[in-house]
């Protein structure tokens, strides 16, 4: 019989809370761990302090996502090359089983030259496993006629029209012939992907769920799974009925919540899709 399909939270998804949040939430709602989100709050950057959480709640951490976003390129120093290391060792010393990557911004040339040796390196010299995770393009329909782009994405498919990818060699990370890859079902739906089709493509190769929600507006919505367009329960139930070995991470966006109370329902009714969709 297969083991079930381990659900964690992000400490993204309590944001703009700090990470003992997450750890408190995930304990009180019976999550099995969380994802650590390394950026500017300061605990989140400190393993020794990270690792007294995971013991207080009782709540191990199931993955790291590196610090490559925007807003924490100067977290763990400005050099992307050392982050990515520094990410591994971090999730050796927590005992993740995965480190969650972007694929490198354009700009970071070096970085991107080297990337796919360098992940296929730190794996080959750790047990954990760098999942790259697919992105999506800045649209030109951010600026104007989102509207538009969303009707028409609504009744023929495809993408959003005019876009522009930051990424290297694309926001598609298996255009980087990597061995494992994160997928995030927010993502596609801003890039206008068909979800289902990348999960097959990535084959045995996914190896990391973002569980989350979008409508295909131009900005990153990150909903509540079942709140949005994406074939959520078919992934889940895609993952449930393979040889999935991997995590499941609730990356969803409370921000808006206007109490405790609702944003412990958000994560509630994340985690009850979950668990509903992921049976085995």
């Amino acid at each position: 019989m297969r083991p079930a399909i381990k659900v964690g939270l992000s400490t993204a998804s309590v944001y703009p809370l700090r990470a003992e949040a997450a750890f408190e939430y995930a304990a009180r709602l019976g999550y099995d761990g969380v994802e650590l989100m390394v950026w500017a709050e300061s605990v989140s950057q400190d393993v020794a302090a990270v690792k007294k959480l995971s013991r207080r709640y009782r709540v191990p951490v199931l993955s790291v996502h590196a610090p490559c976003l925007l807003i924490s390129q100067r977290v763990w120093g400005a050099n992307p090359v050392p982050k990515l290391d520094r990410s591994v060792r971090a999730a050796e010393q927590l005992g993740a089983q995965t480190v969650v990557v972007h694929p490198p911004f354009r700009w970071q040339r070096r970085y991107a030259e080297g990337f796919s040796e360098q992940v296929a390196a730190l794996e080959a010299s750790s047990d954990v496993l760098v999942a790259v995770e697919n992105m999506f393009p800045f649209r030109a329909d951010r600026l104007f006629g989102a509207g538009q782009s969303l009707e028409r994405m609504r009744k023929r498919g495809g993408g959003p029209g005019p876009a522009i990818s930051a990424f290297a060699p694309s926001y598609d990370p298996l255009d980087g012939n990597h061995a494992h890859y994160t997928l995030d079902l927010s993502h596609t739906a801003t890039a206008g992907t068909d979800s289902l089709d990348m999960a097959q493509r990535m084959g045995s190769g996914l190896v990391h769920l973002h569980l989350c929600d979008g409508n295909g507006l131009p900005a990153d919505e990150h909903l509540v799974p079942g709140r949005g367009t994406q074939p959520t329960a078919e992934v889940c139930q895609m993952l449930a009925a393979s040889q999935f070995a991997g995590h499941v991470v609730l990356e969803v966006s409370t921000s808006s919540a206007r109490s405790a109370n609702e944003r412990e329902t958000m994560l509630a009714e994340s985690l009850q899709f979950a668990r509903t969709h992921l049976l085995r």
